[in-house]
């Protein structure tokens, strides 16, 4: 593990997204509240939340971070037709967030399969990436800009 007790604390940020890929009718039970296991954007928002708050026990080399916040949010996109994630998460600290976002879509997307699995199994997770991030040494990254 890398040693960061040297780096100052700094206010960081970081976005992730990610989408579900599904059939138009299964999308259409999400949003109607009709699928067996319950209602599947709470569920996949608070599991989203809570591997957030758990990616160094998943992450082999991962700091533990105290974070500020942690906002997941599922929106239906009849153009995929699917779901789109997005995670925002926020410390006050010597190390980024970026992996505490990836794991908080990757798990979201993950238990909305899990929900639906029963209704359609060619499902599919695809684009899990950071977007931006911002704070640390490195200052602010977005999506697009060159290395």
């Amino acid at each position: 593990m890398v040693n960061v007790g040297m780096k100052p604390d700094t206010e960081r940020c970081a976005v992730a997204t990610g989408k579900v890929r599904m059939k138009a009718e299964t999308l259409a039970l999400i949003v109607e509240g009709s699928l067996p296991k319950g209602d599947v954007f709470a569920v996949a928002r608070i599991a989203g939340i809570q591997a957030a708050k758990q990616c160094s026990n998943l992450i082999p080399l991962c700091h533990l971070l105290l974070l500020n916040s942690v906002q997941v949010d599922l929106k239906p996109d009849p153009t995929l037709p699917g779901v789109q994630i997005s995670a925002t998460c926020r410390v006050s600290g010597k190390t980024g967030v970026e992996m505490e976002a990836l794991t908080a879509v990757s798990v979201a997307a993950l238990t909305l399969y899990d929900m639906c699995k029963a209704v359609d199994r060619g499902m599919s997770i695809e684009d899990v990436r950071v977007e931006t991030k911002t704070g640390g040494a490195s200052g602010t990254w977005q999506r697009g800009d060159p290395c």
